[in-house]
């Protein structure tokens, strides 16, 4: 199992800073940041872009893994988009990997465009964001038309540190989104969907791994090759909330077959709100123990 912190991008970098640094050195594999113009209730607050977070990020750390969850095609063009992933794999040494979802048809990175970015086929314009942007990253001089995006004469030069590119971590709940992670994906992440206990959240984190098995064995994919992130943040408990409560998430991810777990750093008030304390007591007896 390998653990990870989201930082929500929304702290000048003095103060986002130390949050990154400390990231790694209380043992943390990954770390990460959400890819929004802004997000829920915190919209009338301070939000800060995520790509120059993570190269500030990569320039602050030196060993975890750094990524976004989960850019989308909300707001985003393959094309220029793989320009700034290329440069986040290569400053970071290739330490970045890409969440990468759907996006929501609602929400405020809707909302502020006027609802001009909505789609009338979400899933397919997905299917065609992924499918893009994986050409983009290792090929060159890509020439693609689709229903949502074209390319002509797209150059990636001097392409990833990673080879053959840069890992995605596909969002995928229902089955088209499964497929997109069983062709695609070097990894997969779900929020679960049931929220109304905790207990019918974890049953539906269980179920969805089920689907995802069905979905790699129809692609003759096998379950190894696909890293498996549970992202906390959709369960009805704050998953550091105490050591105990996250050492209880780790355990019940472990058992329904997740590889990876990310979970957001506390917050003074609101979403998310918890004791920055419990991080240190995370990283003093949790980690230590963890394969």
């Amino acid at each position: 199992m390998k653990a990870g912190i989201t930082i929500l991008p929304e702290y000048r970098w003095a103060e986002a800073e130390p949050r990154w640094r400390a990231v790694e050195e209380y043992g943390f594999a990954h770390a990460w940041t959400f890819d929004h113009l802004g997000w829920r209730t915190l919209v009338d607050g301070p939000w800060f872009g995520s790509v120059p977070t993570l190269a500030l990020a990569a320039a602050a750390t030196s060993r975890i893994e750094l990524g976004m969850l989960v850019a989308s095609p909300n707001f985003r063009h393959p094309v220029p988009f793989a320009r700034e992933l290329t440069a986040l794999d290569d400053v970071s040494g290739g330490r970045f990997t890409l969440g990468v979802g759907a996006g929501g048809m609602g929400g405020y990175d809707a909302e502020v465009f006027g609802g001009t970015n909505r789609a009338a086929s979400p899933a397919k314009r997905y299917a065609e964001f992924v499918e893009l942007l994986d050409l983009l990253l290792t090929r060159d001089d890509v020439t693609w038309s689709g229903e949502y995006y074209r390319a002509s004469g797209a150059r990636n030069l001097p392409g990833c540190v990673q080879r053959p590119r840069i890992p995605f971590v596909v969002a995928a709940n229902g089955p088209k989104a499964l497929g997109l992670v069983a062709r695609f994906g070097q990894g997969w992440i779900t929020t679960g969907t049931r929220r109304d206990t905790l207990d019918d959240w974890w049953k539906s984190v269980a179920e969805l791994s089920v689907r995802l098995d069905d979905a790699l064995s129809a692609h003759d994919r096998p379950r190894a090759g696909v890293r498996r992130f549970l992202q906390t943040d959709g369960a009805p408990v704050f998953s550091l909330s105490s050591v105990e409560c996250y050492r209880d998430f780790l355990g019940r991810a472990g058992e329904a077959g997740f590889t990876d777990v990310a979970a957001p750093w506390p917050r003074e008030s609101g979403v998310f709100a918890g004791d920055e304390r419990v991080l240190e007591a995370v990283a003093a007896e949790v980690l230590p123990g963890l394969g």
